[in-house]
């Protein structure tokens, strides 16, 4: 009876002993501070122990019995989410475990600019790496079919930005992501817009937003740009842009514009063409957004740049001509 007692204590210690030993592992990093990232993917449909075997194979030290138990006593051997991921340096089986629970995927970002092109920002997702490219033979307007597919027209209906996404995720998601954020950025400009702007609907005031982008540089001087803008169409003025006509040459554009390329009519030669262009010219970002929907109350209904980034608004031709002849051809008046 002793002999059994003892065997029962000693199988309680020992049982007790694992446990504490089991909890001080599932706490422990993996890898040390100074380790490098290891990347590692979870197949679709993987158990808790194809899981274990997946992150074995890619490197990821972690015993896989041990990690299989953990899963199982804390619930969580069904919870596991296929995708790519990433061990950091000091990572615990525990916080592993959570990752993959959570479906912490390893993100990679890319960043769309403001002011780009539709080509541009289609040149940009193209050439990133660790994207799943199923865009790539497909033409604009196929492109266009599945994302928007009311639109004639991709330009200008993808947000700027900087978007988050999973490694080897498909690059339909950051389409997908950008014309999501624009429209909702394109929305709330909408809705507090002022009242009496020579726009009715949203998308004309999308088009004046890339128009606002073109032109300045200068943060500060959009609402002005927009404004002599608002002004011109109001007062049945051609817009005279020349973003719009560089636009419009497409590739026969070398980096100079000529006065026959301003005399040259396209759809979007606003020197040839009165109102707005037919589609936007380029991605605004959101100031130039709200620039559109609430330009600067001015009434200059000229601009020219003073080669220093900023520009001179006038408000009649002979002001605006003298300012020309100053800061375009370095004559003074």
């Amino acid at each position: 009876m002793a002999f059994i007692k003892k065997l029962i204590v000693t199988g309680v210690i020992v049982a007790v002993g694992a446990g504490a030993g089991f909890q001080w592992w599932s706490k422990q990093p993996i890898t040390p501070g100074n380790a490098a990232v290891i990347p590692f993917a979870i197949a679709q449909g993987s158990g808790v122990a194809g899981a274990a075997q997946q992150m074995a194979t890619a490197g990821v030290p972690v015993n896989p019995f041990l990690f299989g138990v953990l899963a199982r006593v804390t619930g969580k051997a069904g919870q596991i989410k296929a995708g790519s991921y990433e061990l950091k340096p000091d990572t615990s089986p525990r916080r592993l475990l959570t990752q993959l629970v959570r479906g912490e995927f390893a993100q990679e970002s890319l960043t769309i600019i403001e002011g780009w092109t539709f080509r541009q920002m289609r040149q940009a997702i193209d050439a990133a790496p660790n994207l799943k490219h199923e865009t790539a033979k497909l033409s604009d307007q196929e492109l266009l079919a599945k994302i928007a597919p009311d639109y004639k027209a991709p330009e200008g209906l993808f947000f700027p930005d900087t978007y988050l996404f999973a490694k080897n995720a498909s690059d339909l998601s950051i389409y997908r992501q950008a014309h999501e954020m624009m429209m909702k950025r394109l929305k709330a400009a909408w809705e507090k817009r002022d009242p009496g702007l020579p726009y009715t609907e949203p998308y004309q005031a999308l088009i004046m937003a890339s128009l606002v982008e073109k032109e300045t540089g200068q943060k500060s001087e959009r609402g002005m740009i927009a404004g002599v803008f608002v002004n011109r169409l109001k007062a049945g003025m051609l817009l005279q842009t020349d973003p719009t006509v560089i636009y419009g040459m497409g590739d026969k554009y070398d980096g100079k514009i000529r006065k026959k390329d301003l005399e040259t009519d396209t759809p979007y030669n606003t020197y040839t063409r009165a109102g707005l262009p037919p589609t936007p010219i380029a991605l605004p970002g959101v100031q130039s957004l709200a620039a559109a929907t609430a330009p600067a109350k001015t009434e200059a209904l000229y601009f020219v740049s003073r080669g220093d980034g900023t520009s001179h608004f006038s408000v009649n031709l002979n002001e605006h001509n003298k300012a020309v002849n100053q800061y375009q051809r370095n004559q003074s008046q």
